[in-house]
């Protein structure tokens, strides 16, 4: 049984996983209230399977990239857990969850698409036009590195030439007028993150004792934090 972590967005949700299926899942769409969250949802969890933190296997957490505050939050619940039930630490990419999750319930829709001509785009919101984002094929296979890129109308334009590219993700849903007359681009909007995602990698990644070291691993933010500047009362 997996415990799964997601917080890498303004989505706060947590999964309880056994066999690569979900049997307890609480979340939260309401903003960045993970620290205020996370810990409810766990006892939540655990207290509706009626099982123990000593019944869980692991715990996994998303890995990001996305949102410095909700990616420290969920990864140091993810280690303080880990640390005291002596569990190992799964980390799961978010972007990969996201087209595993898409692609699961997108079903019927994708049908329309040969499997060939099909490229699933992932998008967490980073900041104006920016998103991080990767793209996958219909056997889910990541065929991009993991990138923080600006997109405008003549973005894609070599990849869609072969392929209709469907994006998704708080990071696709500003991009619906942009590509609204494209007829080789899916803009799918109010796709968000869910640990529910992570379920079928979290448990092939136990099977395969692919853990990350509980100390020194750190989350995936693919661009330096760069704090706001405080406002000083009367200078706004």
């Amino acid at each position: 049984m997996i415990l799964c972590l997601e917080t890498s967005t303004a989505v706060c949700s947590v999964a309880l996983v056994e066999n690569g299926n979900v049997i307890a899942l609480r979340e939260s769409l309401d903003g960045q209230n993970h620290a205020e969250k996370i810990t409810l949802f766990i006892d939540e969890v655990m207290k509706e399977a009626n099982v123990s933190y000593r019944d869980l296997d692991a715990v996994a957490t998303s890995m990001g990239p996305g949102s410095y505050t909700g990616l420290r939050i969920g990864v140091s619940t993810a280690k303080g857990l880990c640390y005291a039930m002596e569990k190992p630490l799964i980390a799961i990419d978010t972007l990969a969850a996201m087209a595993y999750g898409f692609k699961d319930h997108m079903t019927t829709r994708l049908q329309d698409y040969k499997p060939e001509s099909m490229i699933l785009c992932p998008m967490i919101d980073a900041r104006r036009m920016e998103v991080y984002s990767a793209f996958f094929d219909n056997d889910l296979n990541k065929i991009s590195e993991t990138n923080a890129i600006i997109i405008d109308e003549n973005s894609f334009m070599d990849m869609k030439q072969n392929h209709h590219l469907y994006l998704f993700g708080d990071g696709a849903d500003k991009l619906a007028s942009l590509f609204e007359n494209d007829e080789k681009i899916t803009v799918v909007e109010k796709f968000h993150c869910s640990a529910a995602y992570m379920a079928e990698l979290a448990d092939k990644a136990f099977k395969n004792n692919d853990f990350v070291d509980t100390a020194y691993f750190e989350p995936f933010y693919l661009k330096n934090f760069v704090p706001g500047l405080p406002k000083v009362k009367g200078l706004e």
